[in-house]
């Protein structure tokens, strides 16, 4: 039995290993062929898979399945019924258990060596520290603003030289996947190098709305009596409450209420998952879009880590509603990035206060914006307006920005407010990168 065991394990490793040890036409300048180099990875590569769920799921195995020995999980959702027709490693039992956890228990039961550390909770209330411990991020999520937090956590990392050039070693590399029934994409996402995530927000559709004259007065789908009964009824029985989707006990009150409308419109159709669906925006998973989606993730980021070919470019499609069609665009950079963009370098002494900061970009040749609000990390620093949010800030005026900042040699701000274009003052939203003059740099210093 061992000897057959021992011969299982060298066989799941075989094609990896031929990949990873020999050159060839495609591979990286930097890449090392090496019969070691799988080994390696497992032990020095950490990578971060966010979300497991349908998605989440296939990467957790194929992540594993490639080599990658060290990987942690985070997702806040708990396992549901409606999730075990494609989250295949979740079973009936696991109903009410978080889905990170289950999921890095099944994966670690199968895969040999494997460490998998799963982590129940947002992702927002995680420390930046938490991110920074790893060499790339895989992102299966159902979410957009998901997807823009943790690009901009990524990107908040990105150094550039004086050249406005990247620094390598500040670059953290994405891999991004979604599915949408029988469509969906991968992408890699190299920030400085590459799109994005905000560079290409575009190619996201617009959520379907319905008119609330219709909701409310003519119905006519199961869609439109949830809807009435998550935009019109849930405001008239709960004045002031937020509805919150991940709530059990909300959203069964949504069904319940979208059943009444429905029946007495001579509407079926109304279920519990439909009413999920509906609320959350949430499109029918299809299996076996999500292991060629996965497949695609995985293998960009074997690609990036070790190098053994060039890397997808930039931004994969799949659609398998009739036959199949796949197609590769090469997105470009948006040079103006607000999130991985370099921003307007900004010189500074450190004893400036905020209140002259401000009035410093009135005069800057660069920027010229006069009546700027401040913003640092998504905290706002000082606010013109409305005059609740002014108020609020007013004592930063008089502290320097350098103690706003936490004390560091040079950070990121976001600054907005008027500037003037074509002879016509208009709104302006910009990036600066402050530097404290005189100030050294110490290792905890990073740009957002």
């Amino acid at each position: 039995m061992a000897e057959v065991a021992t011969a299982t394990e060298e066989g799941r490793w075989r094609d990896v290993d031929r990949l990873l040890s020999r050159n060839g036409n495609l591979v990286s300048a930097l890449f090392d062929p090496s019969p070691t180099l799988r080994e390696d990875i497992g032990e020095y590569v950490k990578v971060l898979v966010v979300g497991a769920g349908g998605l989440g799921c296939e990467l957790l195995k194929d992540l594993a399945l490639s080599g990658f020995k060290n990987i942690d999980v985070i997702d806040m959702d708990t396992i549901e019924v409606s999730n075990l027709n494609r989250q295949f490693l979740f079973r009936l039992q696991d109903v009410g258990k978080s889905k990170a956890e289950v999921a890095a228990k099944r994966v670690m039961e199968r895969v040999s060596g494997v460490n998998i550390v799963p982590h129940f909770g947002r992702i927002e209330d995680k420390e930046l520290d938490f991110y920074s411990n790893f060499q790339i991020i895989v992102l299966g999520l159902d979410s957009i603003e998901a997807r823009s937090y943790i690009n901009s956590v990524a990107c908040g990392f990105l150094e550039y030289d004086a050249d406005d050039n990247p620094l390598l070693e500040t670059v953290k590399p994405m891999v991004d996947g979604g599915t949408e029934g029988f469509k969906g994409h991968a992408r890699v996402i190299l920030p400085g190098t590459t799109p994005c995530f905000e560079c290409n927000i575009w190619l996201f559709p617009p959520q379907v709305k319905f008119p609330l004259c219709t909701l409310a007065e003519t119905p006519r789908t199961p869609a439109h009596c949830i809807e009435y009964a998550h935009l019109i009824k849930w405001d008239e029985m709960h004045s002031g409450k937020a509805f919150d989707a991940d709530n059990p006990d909300h959203m069964q009150w949504v069904y319940d209420e979208a059943l009444k409308r429905a029946e007495l419109f001579g509407i079926a159709g109304v279920t519990y998952s439909l009413t999920q669906g509906v609320v959350k925006n949430i499109i029918p998973a299809i299996a076996s879009t999500n292991a060629i989606v996965s497949a695609t993730c995985t293998l960009e980021a074997l690609k990036i880590i070790s190098g053994c070919s060039k890397t997808l470019s930039n931004y994969m499609t799949y659609n398998g509603q009739e036959g199949t069609h796949i197609k590769v665009t090469d997105f470009l950079r948006e040079k103006d990035c607000l999130v991985c963009g370099p921003g307007t370098l900004v010189e500074l002494e450190s004893s400036v206060t905020l209140a002259e900061f401000i009035e410093q970009l009135e005069k800057h040749p660069d920027v010229l914006m006069s009546k700027a609000s401040v913003t640092h990390r998504g905290n706002n620093l000082y606010m013109q307006a409305p005059p609740v949010l002014e108020e609020m800030t007013r004592s930063n005026l008089s502290l320097t920005l350098y103690d706003l900042l936490g004390k560091v040699a040079k950070d990121t701000v976001h600054v907005s407010g008027m500037v003037e274009k074509n002879g016509k003052r208009t709104s302006s939203l910009r990036k600066l990168r402050v530097s404290f003059k005189g100030v050294s740099t110490g290792p905890t210093d990073m740009d957002t």
